[in-house]
């Protein structure tokens, strides 16, 4: 595992805030030199820190006004196999291996609710798929890419 520093979290912060500045932009906001954020930005590529850049869309103005969180159980020694046929359907949004209960967790968004009735009947057919429990999300209280502190207690 790399350790990052502060300067690395500061271009990291701004980054996050916004993806599209220009590395004069990103290093007068961080307050260190642009070469600093050109080899920094670059060190945290290769060390797979920083994954892809990407834009953020407000999907219900999309249309994707339904937002579903559902459980999974799957039969035991099947749940990557499983998980691999779950996580390249379109209409998830995210996909976890969870404790307790259930097994996993798909985050799905979709058009209608009879978009969201065929998603789940098709899952629901997969082999090793035991049982699923559905939540349609109300409101979202927050969401957004995780705060990076200073470590400081």
């Amino acid at each position: 595992m790399s350790m990052i520093d502060a300067t690395d979290k500061k271009i990291l912060q701004v980054l996050q805030e916004n993806a599209r500045l220009s590395f004069r932009e990103v290093a007068k906001k961080a307050q260190v030199s642009v070469v600093t954020v050109m080899h920094r930005v670059k060190a945290l590529q290769e060390q797979r820190i920083i994954t892809s850049y990407t834009i953020l869309c407000d999907e219900e103005k999309l249309g994707y006004d339904i937002q579903a969180v559902i459980n999974l159980r799957i039969s035991k020694g099947k749940l990557f196999e499983v998980e691999r046929s779950i996580a390249i359907l379109p209409e998830v949004f995210a996909l976890y291996d969870l404790t307790g209960e259930f097994d996993a967790l798909v985050i799905a968004k979709f058009k209608s609710r009879k978009n969201l009735d065929a998603f789940l009947k098709r899952i629901q057919r997969f082999d090793f798929v035991e049982r699923t429990q559905t939540s349609l999300v109300l409101n979202t209280i927050k969401e957004k890419p995780l705060a990076l502190s200073d470590d400081r207690k």
